[in-house]
């Protein structure tokens, strides 16, 4: 366990966020992302997993790495961790303790599940006035629906998401990535950082409340612009957008790529690259409105032409003419793209168990106070022993814990 002491003695984050004490409740992506966030900018993010088991996450069978879960593994980077049991009294006393000194609490549960324990809002705030208190649920906790928990597939449905996705014609589609948890998670990390600048000047803490629901809402801000503007909900259009073209997924002579004539500049250098500069002054291409409504008929003119060279000569052309173009890459030509790579969107970590393993980094950069990936996510109860000696229990209450099953360690 030498990699598991050493993970313990890393230097000082750089990070603008350093110094903030975040304690993460919340388990598998939703509450993750947030606190995955807040970890790679500087905060002390101390997982607090239940037992028995741990974030739920762990149990993701496959993909697996050395029998480690690999989506466990991407979303929990830069966290420490603690096993504790809340349903024992003593660590109901021990979450207490821990927010006395933190600045930050997440959770994703149903409403009222805290509160059942004698953990929620109110208590955790009166023992802590500076506490950000953030709930990442379903539905969020007001309105006839605040009970309910959520799930991405569902909240994506609820939203509309679902039924703008994919192609016309064609049974309701997910976003094949759970857009939902992931941009819930964002929007508690944006929360949570608001919350903090009101208590670097107040002193004082408050709740901060979102869901799955609206962080899919939010995706919808074109389409809700028809929908307000018009009454009538649009319906899915593929790769195209749905108020300017053309602007969507064409096909090459070796592959896809994307073509993005967001305005009438680009659309003219569109078609004098295709060689028909004539389309510029066809009454059905001539103006926005006009492409919108002779779409099809467009597509199936510039599939023509497009199929005739690959997709490298395309976009050479393309790039030179200044129209924004690019390739439809699959998940493995993104992540191993050179650009990619110069942003650093990919970080090498040694995991205890799992190994060398890769993960994906932070997409922010901050030329005086950098972000930094260089913890991998923790065993179930690894920090359990540090943490709980920095707030104040002695090694002998510790050890008693253990042996009584109210916290876990790793070793």
């Amino acid at each position: 366990m030498s990699g598991v002491a050493a993970q313990s003695k890393l230097p000082p984050h750089p990070g603008p966020l350093a110094g903030m004490r975040v304690l993460e409740l919340a388990q598998i992506m939703a509450g993750p992302t947030c606190g995955m966030m807040l970890a790679d900018l500087g905060a002390d993010v101390v997982k607090l997993e239940k037992l028995p088991g741990g974030d739920d996450a762990r149990g993701y069978r496959e993909p697996r790495i050395n029998g480690v879960s690999a989506p466990f593994l991407i979303m929990n980077r830069n966290k420490r961790g603690v096993a504790l049991d809340l349903k024992h009294p003593r660590g109901r006393d021990i979450l207490l303790r821990l927010v006395e000194t933190a600045d930050v609490l997440t959770e994703n549960f149903r409403r009222g599940t805290l509160e059942k324990f004698g953990l929620g809002y109110d208590v955790l705030s009166a023992k802590n006035p500076g506490l950000i208190y953030c709930a990442v649920s379903g539905y969020g906790r007001s309105g006839p629906l605040g009970d309910k928990g959520g799930f991405d597939l569902i909240a994506q449905g609820f939203a509309g998401l679902m039924s703008i996705t994919g192609e016309p014609g064609r049974p309701p589609v997910k976003t094949g990535n759970p857009v939902a948890d992931i941009n819930a998670g964002i929007l508690a990390f944006g929360g949570i950082l608001a919350a903090y600048v009101h208590k670097l000047k107040t002193g004082r803490g408050q709740m901060v409340d979102t869901s799955l629901m609206e962080a899919a809402l939010q995706q919808t801000y074109w389409q809700a612009a028809i929908y307000f503007a018009t009454g009538e909900s649009p319906g899915p259009t593929g790769s195209a957008h749905v108020l300017t073209a053309p602007y969507q997924a064409f096909r090459a002579r070796d592959g896809w790529m994307n073509i993005g004539g967001a305005n009438q500049a680009n659309w003219e250098r569109i078609a004098e690259v295709l060689g028909h500069p004539e389309w510029r002054a066809d009454p059905r291409f001539a103006t926005n409105s006009a492409r919108m409504e002779n779409l099809d008929t467009l597509s199936a003119l510039m599939d023509t032409v497009l199929v005739t060279r690959d997709k490298a000569e395309w976009l050479a052309a393309f790039d030179a003419a200044g129209v924004p173009a690019g390739s439809v890459h699959n998940l493995g030509e993104a992540l191993t793209h050179p650009q990619t790579l110069a942003r650093g969107m990919v970080v090498d970590l040694v995991h205890p168990e799992a190994g060398a393993t890769r993960a994906l980094g932070c997409p922010l950069h901050f030329s005086a106070t950098p972000a930094r990936v260089d913890r991998p996510a923790p065993l179930l109860g690894e920090h359990t022993r540090e943490v709980l000696r920095e707030c104040g229990y002695s090694a002998a209450e510790v050890e008693s814990f253990i042996a009584e099953g109210v916290v876990a360690a790793a070793s």
